[in-house]
């Protein structure tokens, strides 16, 4: 064979191995979107059981938050069922909303990255499942703070994580 012939024949080799490599390298990288869609949403909300019933695990919360340093927003839990009933909408299983915030914490953030007030303040829902249990459900700080970064990684993902799982100590099941 020519040398031509050969270095043509190299040449379309190569040519085919970066286009493999390259058509190889977009299918995984729609794949590794379609499994983010799929499983953020279920990283991103924290689900876990309690130990109490549904007004206990409220009163436990709106009587532990200050005793952290922390306030609930309004003085008390937001009764979802109550504001959905206000507007015609009859909801059966009942849900409330904590609405927590820590002023030096919400400072500390608002100072360096206004636009995560969207955010704020935490909340946390406490509701009934259809299998009559108690569940409670919060954003993943974690998982939030090292995607965020920065200030908001230093604040969130330390103290907020910390506080909070004192407030919720003994609350929920393993």
């Amino acid at each position: 064979m020519s040398e031509n012939k050969k270095h043509l024949a190299t040449s379309s080799g190569s040519k085919k191995t970066w286009q493999a490599f390259f058509i190889g390298g977009a299918i995984g990288f729609v794949l590794c979107g379609i499994v983010m869609f799929l499983v953020m949403p279920s990283l991103m909300i924290v689900t876990r059981e309690c130990k109490l019933g549904f007004d206990e695990t409220v009163a436990a919360l709106e009587k532990r938050i200050p005793e952290h340093g922390w306030i609930v927003s309004g003085g008390k839990a937001m009764d979802l069922n109550a504001s959905l009933a206000k507007h015609g909408v009859d909801f059966g299983p009942r849900v409330k909303l904590v609405k927590l915030c820590n002023a030096e914490h919400a400072k500390s953030v608002l100072t360096t990255d206004r636009w995560v007030s969207c955010l704020m303040p935490c909340t946390m829902a406490v509701w009934e499942g259809d299998d009559g249990k108690v569940y409670l459900s919060e954003m993943n700080m974690s998982l939030m703070a090292k995607m965020f970064g920065g200030n908001i990684a230093k604040v969130m993902g330390g103290n907020v994580v910390h506080e909070e799982k004192q407030i919720l100590e003994g609350l929920l099941k393993d």
